[in-house]
This record gives structure tokens, C-alpha cells and sequence, in this order.
């Protein structure tokens, strides 16, 4: 079993496709069997996204978390939608974000708080154009190549 603090789910595509603006730590409501199964670091989280339901209330949907094998029958469903904790100012300043034309609300990472407590970090982003994707590439290059040069030249 992985320790608590230790556990840390990336969502890597994110910082690829998109344009952080603004970043919030979300509590998240589960049930049992999906913190134990978090606890052993079994959660997806690239293909998740987020979006506010009528009642203004923020949901986490497509988030994979597999199903715990000693949970028998009070085992949960894996992909089904799970609701955000924020502070209502903050849900307001995201659905002010999520209004503008091109933001959305991607979830970057899942992890134990210091408390043991699981928490999601969220982001307001803007989708990136081709030409922005090709330029992270590119400037990834150059860091990789840099830290190869400066490695052998030490």
C-alpha cells in the first residue's frame, strides 16, 4: 500500500493543451471504497473535465477511479460524477472565468492534503492553438538540450 503522502495523480496533458490562468484547490466528495482506491493510486484524471450544473454547483465528470477489490458489493461506479467542495467565491470567480469565450475548468492533479484529506487542484485555462503547442515544444527542446550541454560541460 502507498503511503498518503505520496500519492499524486498528474494530469500531464493539461499544461500541453491549455493556458493555466488561475489555479484553486477543490475538496472532493467520495465514498469509502474510492478513497481506499485513490489511497493505492488507482485514479485517472487526463480525460476529466468540469462543469457547473444549474443549481451553480461544480462536478467533476470522466474522472476514473477504479473499483476497490475488497469493496464487494458496496463498491462504487468508476466513472461517475463527483461533486467539488470550493468556497462560493471562488465558484463565482470560476463561472465568471468558464462565461468568457474559450476558458474551461481542467483538473491538474490529485493528492492527500497535509491532513490526509484528498484534495484536486483545478485550473480556469484557455485552450492553446497549434502554433502555442508547437512553441511549448519547442522551448522544451531547448531546456532539454541546455541541461544536456550543461551536464557535460561541468
Amino acid at each position: 500500500m502507498a503511503n498518503n503522502k505520496t500519492v499524486e495523480i498528474k494530469n500531464r496533458k493539461a499544461r500541453f493543451e491549455y493556458h493555466i490562468i488561475q489555479t484553486y484547490e477543490a475538496g472532493l466528495v467520495l465514498t469509502g471504497t474510492e478513497v481506499k482506491s485513490v489511497r493505492e493510486g488507482k485514479a485517472n484524471i487526463n480525460e476529466a473535465y468540469c462543469l457547473f450544473d444549474k443549481n451553480n454547483e461544480l462536478w467533476i465528470k470522466n474522472m476514473h477511479i477504479a473499483e476497490y477489490k475488497l469493496g464487494y458489493h458496496y463498491n462504487h461506479e468508476p466513472r461517475r460524477d463527483r461533486k467539488l467542495l470550493l468556497r462560493k467565491s471562488e465558484l463565482k470567480k470560476l463561472y465568471r472565468r468558464v462565461l468568457e469565450k474559450g476558458n474551461t475548468i481542467v483538473p491538474l492533479r490529485l493528492y492527500f492534503s497535509e491532513r490526509g484529506i484528498i484534495k484536486l487542484e483545478i485550473a480556469a485555462a484557455q485552450g492553446k492553438k497549434s502554433f502555442d503547442k508547437r512553441h511549448s515544444i519547442k522551448e522544451k527542446d531547448i531546456k532539454r538540450e541546455k541541461s544536456r550541454y550543461d551536464k557535460y560541460n561541468s
